[in-house]
């Protein structure tokens, strides 16, 4: 069989990352129809058929996502290679494109992006936001920025972000008008604004701890959603309770415009990782945000890999 063509290849690679054409051809500056033309020629070739197409959706199928795992790293490390072809010594180019949770941006814009494009203004970051658990590989994503608990055991992960807390928070009003919780199963009697996870579509519980105890409440509201800058400021106008990380919330505490909520309870988190695919060859860009973040949020007693 003759050799795949390189542009094909990337070109699918493209749809697959999208889950569509016309996104895709957008990114690629060709047209949708000349874009399926060449992953149809692509399929026939290897007499598979990659991507499932209706008239609404495009999804990748077995072929295609094997293919994705398998040639989609060394295709975006051959394209960063010519693009460090390019570069002055010393100078890192190429691509970057990462996904990460909202939870993560206090963490992650101010202290670091900007820091990070005046030290390396080559790089082209494409920063993806979304509380849903990504396929990395499969969508294209030289890594991610989650929560250990969140991690796959397959993945490469370092940390970037001390501990930090959750905590419950309400107004002062709220609290006069229902009471403050005094234990933790107190709460299943308050409006909590709940979170719905959008991988799962469950409703996720409040975890709380004190010492070696844990508790996983299921907590119950009037309003559910994906993004916790909804029931914040729920939680702000006095209407309930918000999960919310404590570090978001610094300046309403400061302010006593919001008080926390069973505050020995509040559930401690390893603090935030960078990960990537541990049998990918790590480009330079990704190995130089990887340096930059660890040295810009991480305190020198806590950078250490896991």
């Amino acid at each position: 069989m003759a050799l795949t063509p390189l542009n094909a290849l990337h070109q699918f690679l493209a749809v697959a990352r999208h889950r569509s054409f016309a996104a895709a051809a957008a990114e690629l500056g060709v047209s949708a129809s000349a874009l399926s033309h060449t992953v149809r020629q692509l399929e026939e070739r290897l007499g598979v058929p990659l991507l499932s197409r209706t008239t609404r959706s495009v999804a990748v199928t077995a072929a295609g996502r094997r293919l994705v795992e398998q040639a989609g790293p060394g295709v975006a490390q051959a394209l960063g290679a010519l693009k460090d072809a390019s570069a002055r010594p010393g100078e890192v180019t190429g691509a970057l494109r990462l996904t990460l949770p909202s939870t993560a941006l206090p963490f992650v814009l101010a202290p670091l992006l900007a820091s990070f494009r005046e030290r390396h203004p080559q790089v082209e970051l494409d920063l993806v936001v979304e509380n849903r658990k990504a396929d990395i590989v499969a969508e294209g994503f030289d890594a991610g920025i989650r929560l250990e608990e969140y991690l796959e055991r397959d993945m490469v992960a370092v940390r970037i972000a001390p501990p930090f807390r959750f905590i419950v928070v309400g107004t002062p009003e709220y609290l006069e008008r229902h009471g403050t919780p005094v234990k933790p199963k107190d709460l299943l009697q308050h409006d909590c604004f709940t979170y719905r996870s959008s991988n799962t579509g469950a409703l996720l519980p409040w975890d709380l701890e004190k010492g070696s105890r844990t508790w996983r409440l299921p907590v119950r509201g009037t309003v559910t959603t994906n993004d916790e800058r909804v029931w914040l400021g729920l939680a702000e106008a006095g209407l309930g309770l918000a999960y919310v990380l404590e570090s978001q919330v610094e300046a309403q505490l400061k302010a006593g415009t919001l008080r926390r909520v069973l505050e020995e309870y509040a559930a401690s988190v390893p603090g935030l990782f960078l990960y990537f695919p541990s049998r990918a060859q790590v480009s330079p860009a990704l190995r130089a945000f990887l340096e930059h973040a660890r040295q810009v949020l991480t305190p020198p007693s806590r950078r250490k890999g896991r």
